[in-house]
């Protein structure tokens, strides 16, 4: 209650900091941004352009808006949707992984070895999406307006690494439950460790590798703590953009015109970014020319072999799956074959 107490006014400074005021010949409405992580370029390129300038720009400057990332909101990432629900965000990021701590089916899409290319992953989300767009109207009052993702997360090692079954015996960074349960599948220990921590965590010596994502390792410094780079996507890190349903109604027709029309669009950019990071990230971690980044590693970067690949359906199917189902219950084994299983070729046992 107190760090919920503290986000609301905080939230409620930046409402106020947002109204501000305009000559009274020109009609311009302001709207309250919380965006998605801070300090990516996923944010700083494409979230926080959009809503600080092309947002005035394409609607000659009628309507402008503020945004601040989540993590710099002080917001806990559980609460967001609540904030939605009563209006003190109108609109708002939320992480899926931590929407999954109450609702665990929402966290179907992005299950460790569940997609290993974002081919798959634009094909599960697509399935996906009917149902969390009504979940989170019938919950949440919350309208869904995009789908963000954030760059495939890899396995960084500070030994090497040639195979899948490398990683046995290893204490492995984790951030998910469903990682622990593929880490696990491996005979190696998961570490659950708040991204700020992973580095201390591999200098003491309490980790040997770390499951984040390829360019975020890289801007941490990894490279310059591990050696090996194991590429296999094991899972993304999807977040929700939604809209409190009342307040995104309210605005005027042409600015929601607007938003249904730009959000598919930024949406589609954070996606491209995100692909080209996943692929940038791993050249920046080698000392690739690819890299465009100053500082570049001298990792060795270790491509999956086909028996991974089956080794990784197989953990999935037999261990990822049934541990997710025992956690979550018979609504997810629903959920799991009404919209992800027949993409996948998986159907999950109902039990009644």
């Amino acid at each position: 209650m107190p760090r919920l107490l503290a986000a609301l006014l905080l939230l409620a400074a930046f409402a106020c900091q947002a109204q501000t005021t305009a000559p009274p010949d020109t009609p311009v409405q302001r709207l309250r941004i919380v965006g998605g992580l801070g300090g990516i370029t996923q944010y700083t390129r494409h979230e926080e352009n959009f809503w600080a300038r092309e947002l005035a720009e394409r609607t000659g400057g009628r309507y402008s808006a503020s945004i601040v990332p989540f993590d710099r909101a002080g917001v806990p990432g559980q609460e967001m949707l609540s904030l939605i629900q009563l209006g003190v965000v109108p609109f708002g990021t939320a992480l899926m992984s931590q929407m999954a701590m109450q609702f665990p089916e929402l966290g179907t899409p992005d299950m460790a070895g569940l997609n290993p290319d974002i081919a798959t992953l634009r094909r599960v989300v697509a399935a996906f999406r009917p149902y969390l767009a009504g979940a989170l109207r019938e919950r949440y009052g919350a309208e869904l307006l995009a789908i963000y993702i954030y760059p495939a997360q890899a396995v960084f090692c500070n030994r090497p690494v040639a195979r899948l079954a490398d990683l046995a015996k290893r204490r492995v960074r984790v951030s998910s439950a469903t990682q622990a349960d593929f880490i696990r599948a491996l005979g190696a220990t998961p570490v659950y460790t708040e991204f700020a921590a992973i580095l201390p965590n591999m200098r003491s010596g309490n980790t040997d590798c770390a499951i984040t994502g390829t360019m975020s390792g890289h801007t941490l410094g990894l490279h310059a703590l591990t050696s090996a780079l194991y590429t296999m996507p094991l899972s993304w890190g999807l977040a929700v953009f939604a809209a409190n349903r009342e307040n995104l109604e309210a605005l005027p027709p042409d600015l929601q015109a607007v938003l249904r029309q730009e959000l598919p669009k930024l949406e589609a950019a954070v996606w491209a970014e995100s692909e080209r990071e996943t692929t940038e990230g791993i050249a920046c971690n080698t000392g690739a020319d690819a890299c465009t980044k100053p500082v570049r590693g001298r990792m060795t970067a270790v491509a999956p072999t086909p028996q991974d690949e089956a080794r990784r359906r197989e953990i999935f199917a037999t261990r990822v799956l049934p541990a997710w189902l025992q956690r979550c219950g018979p609504v997810c084994a629903q959920v799991w074959n009404d919209t992800v299983g027949p993409v996948v070729g998986i159907r999950a046992p109902l039990v009644r």
